[in-house]
């Protein structure tokens, strides 16, 4: 017999709610914190350099810019392209909604490449016929923290001279081929340290890249157009008088938010062992429930899934319950489950742009069956255990 739900007033598998992206912090990220606050500087200063300088090492890339969010830098790479009305970028559709806004911001139009329904990213052989002459770019979507095929992506930039940015908000700690995501020749990279990343700054970014004049470009626009930021200014005795030599933005970092940033950063392959032995401890029960599978993982010695997301897809037919009810039952039993994402070709404000239903079979499905389990450092294996028995439950007392 079932045992009863909690959403239909049976007893929790847990009693305390187990959160989905709890951050994980430590006493040197607050000592940190607090030694900024006690030197007087808190903006932009020698702690983001110093953050920049570290993730530029730890990457192996010749330049990283810190920015305000990993929207900031995607929208960032786009203008110092020249990127705006008339042109067009494809990216994948199962992605947050801000991929495909920064798009709009410039004037250009997103166009939605279906995706693999194994990788759950764009799929590169469909990437071709989306092709027009407006073609300016192609940002592919890291989703989960799987790394996209990017020497499939590449060698269909080189050949139709397509910009290339990869939006990498899932991806800080992701190996492809052997080397981090981040370091590719010829693209950008945009990174995201919110709350719930690998790691976090509470909110900012960093775009990597090899091109010398891209990241030139980048440290004048995240910050008015400046052509010297405050710190810079504030180490020259007399008055130093910056000029504006473009019309930029405010998404500088922080030196409060750099401090989290630094020992984060250090951190980073204790929090990814940690996330991967739970997810080994995932793997194991749910490999058996016909009612669900998992995101592609890779067994070769030089990829490395960062694991920001571990994702379930839900087989309905097998199910007498949807997906979002699924989720729901879940909360219920106090597993933070969430998802990740609804295909933007479907949001409202898409639809009234004229995409529709039916441009992208795959990812529709995907969106409409995948659900994403808490996965962070922090939790035991018995927080895993329980929401491997939570999933158990919902899944029983919904089998068809």
């Amino acid at each position: 017999m079932n045992e009863k739900l909690a959403i239909d007033g049976g007893t929790p598998v847990r009693d305390k709610f187990l959160v989905f992206g709890t951050p994980t912090l430590g006493d040197e990220e607050i000592a940190e914190v607090v030694d900024t606050l006690r030197s007087g500087w808190i903006g932009m200063g020698p702690k983001v350099a110093r953050f920049e300088e570290q993730f530029r090492d730890y990457i192996g890339c010749s330049h990283a810019v810190a920015v305000s969010s990993c929207t900031a830098g995607l929208h960032l790479c786009l203008v110092v392209h020249n990127i705006g009305p008339g042109d067009e970028v494809i990216t994948s559709p199962l992605t947050f909604v801000a991929t495909a806004n920064v798009i709009l911001h410039q004037g250009a139009r997103p166009i939605f490449v279906d995706i693999d329904p194994h990788t759950l990213n764009i799929d590169p052989n469909r990437i071709e016929a989306a092709i027009t002459p407006r073609t300016r770019a192609i940002i592919p979507v890291h989703f989960g923290g799987l790394s996209c095929d990017m020497d499939a992506i590449m060698d269909v930039a080189r050949r139709h001279n397509l910009i290339v940015i990869e939006d990498a908000a899932h991806a800080v700690g992701t190996r492809y081929h052997g080397q981090l995501v981040g370091a590719t020749p010829g693209s950008l990279a945009s990174f995201s340290f919110y709350a719930n990343k690998n790691i976090t700054t509470a909110e900012g970014g960093m775009i990597t890249t090899e091109d010398p004049v891209a990241a030139g470009k980048l440290l004048v626009y995240r910050q008015h157009g400046m052509d010297r930021d405050a710190w810079q200014r504030f180490q020259v005795r007399q008055k130093d008088f910056c000029d504006f030599v473009a019309p930029g933005y405010k998404y500088n970092l922080t030196d409060l938010q750099a401090s989290l940033g630094i020992h984060q950063l250090r951190k980073l392959p204790s929090f990814q062992d940690a996330r991967e032995q739970l997810a080994a401890q995932y793997d194991a029960a749910f490999d058996e429930l016909s009612s669900v599978q998992r995101q592609f993982r890779p067994t070769s010695a030089g990829d490395r899934h960062a694991l920001h997301l571990y994702v379930l897809i839900v087989d309905t037919d097998q199910l007498t319950a949807p997906r979002n009810k699924v989720i729901m039952a879940l909360r219920a039993e106090n597993i933070g489950a969430t998802l990740h994402y609804t295909a933007v070709h479907l949001l409202d404000y898409y639809q009234h742009l004229g995409y529709r239903r039916g441009d992208c079979p795959v990812a529709e499905h995907v969106s409409e069956h995948i659900l994403s389990l808490p996965l962070v450092p922090t939790m035991t294996p018995s927080d895993a255990d329980d929401v491997i028995s939570a999933v158990r439950k919902v899944l029983t007392a919904y089998k068809r």
